[in-house]
């Protein structure tokens, strides 16, 4: 992926799990791995969307689940 897919894909906000972790130090892969398999049980299921096989994460909507969770 070049380096300018991966500022548009960032602009319109949504971000692969790679692009997350790589951007954010929070949370670690096996760690959005988790939040994704219980999205339905912690509420994350508003941050993702699965478009085909894919998982693309909803920066805006992560910040706040984030802020949601004080």
């Amino acid at each position: 992926m070049t380096e300018d897919n991966t500022t548009e894909k960032s602009e319109s906000g949504f971000l692969t799990c790679k692009q997350w972790v790589e951007k954010y130090p929070w949370p670690p892969m096996g760690g959005l791995r988790h939040l994704i398999l219980n999205a339905d049980k912690n509420g994350f299921h508003r941050v993702i969307r699965r478009p085909g096989s894919r998982i693309l994460l909803i920066e805006k909507e992560f910040l706040q689940w984030i802020e949601d969770q004080k």
